[in-house]
């Protein structure tokens, strides 16, 4: 996959996660978290919820993005979701994770041009949300 190159704002954003996720930490429950870059500047970040048995998740992608959302912004430009380092012995950069599909469409309907940072052997990269899903689910008509 080729990506965008990365600038200090997008590891800005990284870290914006990994703070969340780091302060809101808790194994059954919360342990991704996100950060969202409005086209106007402004940084949301949020953790996912899940359910104390486990059966019920709303990720964190979709959290950040209602957070935005609901305060007025509408112009998303990057976002990023990262697990806390504690919550498995997977090894990605750092701890980011690329979005589900749930997410994908999600991106894709709120902003399609908006970029996803995402691991990719070792490295992070950057793309367009709709480069995630090239095939989305879309009524005619």
């Amino acid at each position: 996959m080729q990506g965008i190159p990365l600038t200090s704002h997008d590891e800005q954003l990284v870290q914006a996660a990994q703070a969340i996720i780091a302060r809101l930490y808790r194994p059954d429950q919360h342990h991704v978290g996100a950060a969202l870059a409005t086209q106007s500047g402004r940084i949301f970040t949020a953790v996912h919820l899940e359910s104390y048995l486990g059966r019920t998740t709303v990720c964190a992608e979709a959290m950040v993005m209602g957070k935005a959302f609901s305060e007025g912004e509408r112009d998303f430009a990057t976002i990023v979701a990262v697990r806390h380092p504690d919550a498995d012995d997977a090894q990605t950069h750092p701890y980011v994770v690329p979005p589900c599909g749930m997410c994908r469409e999600l991106m894709l309907e709120y902003g399609p041009n908006m970029a996803v940072i995402l691991p990719h052997k070792k490295e992070l990269l950057k793309c367009q949300a709709r480069d995630l899903l090239p095939f989305p689910y879309r009524q005619e008509g």
